[in-house]
């Protein structure tokens, strides 16, 4: 049986990683879990420790395991800790000897993506067989190369499948918000039911909710959901990149917000964007200069 399916031992914990409720994967009871799935349950909630910044505690967790999947674990808290060519190299050399461990394979597609090695990290997630977790990374990966049409073939594909998996609904919204149209809708339904219901409410659902909401011309419901977002953890870069946005179309002055996100998020792509383009912008206003007419 899939560990992962409805009827499996792991859905819920790893239902709880997917709608980013990383706290409750870690302290979820792994206690009756068969043999099989202790390692699997291990990773995932190694890779929440990760997602909430305790990438020291995994390293240490995992020294001197020769597993492969704690390995890949162990390269992908090395990168978040700013130790990207070893962690690289390390995955490098799994993919090389453990290609067709599915760890191995996601995490290893997550690392050398975030190293800008997309087509390492296609080429190695490729070889999975019936993973949704490849799946859902394949799919953000074309969608960062701006190949929706090769997201939306893959989604369509793996809802073939894989029916109502969580995953599947995640991933299909996330190319709805790239198609747009009546798109915008069929993802804000599938965020909201994440968002409100108290089982499965994170700060990630209810952000994307208020993305949604964005697009959808919802600019108060927006707003409101990204205020719940910040209360609720201040320094989420996410929430506040995205009220910034709301801000900007809205008219009002984003200076307050800029600082507050170069304070918890000084790298985050929205300020690398607007540095490359604003340095474009001067170039090429350097190329010109005013004359004045009498």
């Amino acid at each position: 049986m899939d560990p992962y399916s409805a009827e499996g031992e792991l859905i819920n914990i790893h239902n709880h990683f997917h709608q980013g409720q990383y706290q409750e994967v870690i302290d979820f009871d792994t206690s009756a879990l068969s043999a099989d799935n202790a390692l699997p349950a291990r990773v995932l909630t190694l890779r929440a420790k990760i997602a909430l910044g305790q990438a020291e505690d995994v390293v240490a967790d995992v020294k001197g395991a020769s597993e492969p999947e704690l390995s890949a674990i162990r390269a992908q808290a090395q990168y978040s800790l700013g130790k990207t060519d070893a962690a690289v190299q390390a995955i490098e050399e799994l993919a090389s000897s453990s290609g067709d461990n599915q760890t191995v394979q996601v995490i290893g597609g997550i690392v050398l993506q975030a190293a800008g090695k997309s087509e390492e990290a296609l080429a190695l997630l490729s070889q999975h067989s019936g993973s949704l977790d490849a799946v859902a990374l394949i799919t953000q990966i074309h969608l960062q190369q701006n190949r929706t049409d090769l997201a939306l073939k893959e989604v369509s594909a793996a809802r073939r499948w894989a029916q109502d998996s969580l995953l599947v609904n995640l991933a299909e919204s996330w190319v709805g918000l790239r198609l747009g149209g009546d798109k915008y809708q069929q993802a804000f339904y599938v965020y909201e039911e994440l968002a409100q219901a108290p089982s499965t409410s994170s700060i990630i659902s209810l952000v994307s909710q208020a993305v949604c909401e964005l697009h959808l011309g919802r600019v108060e419901e927006s707003q409101s959901a990204l205020e719940q977002a910040i209360q609720k953890q201040p320094n989420y870069a996410e929430a506040i990149a995205n009220l910034l946005v709301l801000t900007i179309v809205t008219g009002k002055d984003p200076a307050e917000l800029t600082s507050s996100l170069k304070k918890t998020a000084p790298e985050h792509p929205f300020l690398v964007d607007l540095e490359e383009k604003s340095s474009l912008f001067d170039k090429a206003a350097a190329k010109f200069s005013a004359k004045v007419s009498v």
